[in-house]
């Protein structure tokens, strides 16, 4: 049996390089499960992140992104609210991103440091260019959220 060979055409885009826009049409459906508390919040202007309830446990600062069980004893979590001002702890600029970037070439991402938080948050920076220790604040897109991370975003404080 012989296979026909395939009748839509990449776009090309530049010939130098050589860039083609290579359409994808699909999508995936996704739960949020546990975590879904997170990005309710984000639409109430809200970071939510979780606390081990374990008077034993050791750590006693906030995990973001949440935990369902505490990474060092397994025992559950308890949500409460993080800081919405932060510090630049490292960044970087994605200028050739993948098929599913949805911020455009060149936006920072940036891993805050948050003051009660023993994890770092990835997240983009909104305005400004970022410089290690740079004090940042949260805002978050509330007229038409993605109901992904990417409603939360930083700007300088």
């Amino acid at each position: 049996m012989a296979i026909d060979w395939p009748t839509r055409a990449a776009e090309v885009l530049t010939d130098e390089p050589l860039v083609i826009k290579n359409e994808k049409f699909w999508y995936h459906i996704h739960t949020y499960g546990g975590w879904g508390k997170f990005f309710k919040g984000l639409r109430q202007k809200k970071i939510l992140a979780t606390r081990c309830t374990n008077p034993k446990c050791g750590e006693k600062r906030l995990w973001l992104p949440p935990r369902a069980n505490c990474p060092d004893c397994w025992h559950d979590m308890e949500w409460a609210e993080a800081p919405q001002v932060g510090t630049i702890y490292t960044h970087s600029v994605v200028t050739y991103p993948g098929e599913l970037f949805r911020l455009p070439p060149g936006t920072p991402l940036i891993s805050i440091e948050l003051d009660g938080v023993c994890t770092k948050l990835m997240g983009w920076l909104k305005e400004g260019k970022p410089e290690f220790g740079m004090k940042i604040k949260a805002v978050f897109n509330t007229q038409h959220p993605t109901n992904t991370i990417l409603d939360l975003a930083w700007v300088p404080a």
